[in-house]
């Protein structure tokens, strides 16, 4: 039975290789969440909408060859969405074909009821900006927030957000309050937010009802914030990195894991009982694995074998 649920789009990434020149691979920042998820053997489903399309195919060979579980997942004659996505100046930039896809349609009647055996929700990005998945995503993690942890990436899209601030409003008012864990990069930070100071953001978050909230930095590393407490630095890994697409999604879902891996308790997380070096692991092996991630084309998870000289002993 799944211990990680996974909501939102699926989608084909094509990566520019050259001028007009694309190698495609299946995408999605939740998509990859699940898999990532899935390759550190956490049992994970993924809630969406997927094309009955050739891309829409490949994706859904690709999460059963993940062995992520679809016993949630809805097929459509829709279009698949498509992304392109370009690296410049050491980050991805994207252009997505989204109208009318079928992860955007995504829309279950009555809203999907989890089995008990879920201790995390993961939802966020693109998927949080088209109707009617917008609403059916936001009203089934509220269904179960009080039921399991949920943690939240905005993994904003400028391109796709022509209304910034709308969607600050829905930041504010829906998003974070339904989340317990709010994990953010700084780049989204300063679309969000420009010339404001991270600590500042992260405890007006913390005020919003988020009990943990972390930034994540590239190749300086992240920072954890927690209400009344210090923050928590974590370098980063020293790399060649080959693309950075997908790290952060490897990030998120390696957090997930290592809390259910570490034993930590939703009670103990939401009463800010879990202890320094606890989070501090977490991070570690998260910045492991999203480091991994970086060292291939494409957003492309580590599985548990390819961890072990990212590690520390105390992991």
């Amino acid at each position: 039975m799944p211990t990680i649920a996974v909501f939102g789009e699926a989608l084909i990434d094509f990566k520019a290789v050259g001028p007009l020149a694309y190698q495609g691979y299946p995408g999605g920042s939740p998509f990859n969440v699940a898999v990532a998820a899935a390759r550190l053997a956490q049992p994970v489903t993924f809630l969406s909408q997927i094309s009955t399309d050739m891309l829409g195919g490949e994706l859904f060979a690709y999460l059963e060859t993940n062995s992520v579980q679809v016993d949630f997942l809805f097929r459509s004659n829709d279009p698949s969405t498509v992304a392109f996505v370009d690296e410049r100046d050491g980050n991805a930039h994207f252009q997505f074909l989204a109208n009318g896809s079928a992860d955007s349609r995504y829309d279950p009647q009555p809203r999907t009821v989890l089995p008990e055996s879920v201790q995390f929700i993961q939802f966020g990005s693109i998927s949080l900006l088209a109707e009617p998945a917008a609403t059916a995503i936001l009203e089934t993690v509220k269904l179960h927030q009080n039921l399991c942890l949920v943690m939240f990436d905005p993994n904003c899209r400028p391109a796709l957000t022509p209304n910034r601030a709308r969607y600050l409003q829905y930041l504010v008012h829906d998003w974070i309050p339904a989340s317990h864990i709010v994990k953010v990069s700084d780049q989204d930070l300063t679309w969000l937010h420009p010339g404001i100071a991270h600590a500042y953001i992260a405890g007006e978050w913390l005020s919003l009802g988020a009990k943990v909230v972390i930034v994540t930095k590239g190749d300086h590393g992240s920072t954890l914030f927690r209400p009344g407490k210090q923050p928590l630095d974590v370098p980063a890994n020293v790399i060649a990195v080959v693309d950075t697409v997908g790290a952060g999604d490897s990030f998120t879902a390696a957090c997930m894991v290592r809390i259910l891996e570490l034993g930590i308790k939703s009670d103990a997380l939401l009463a800010g009982n879990v202890t320094d070096a606890e989070w501090i692991n977490v991070l570690q092996f998260a910045t492991a694995v999203a480091a991994i991630n970086c060292t291939k084309a494409g957003a492309n998870a580590p599985r548990r074998g390819e961890l072990s000289a990212f590690l520390t002993p105390t992991i």
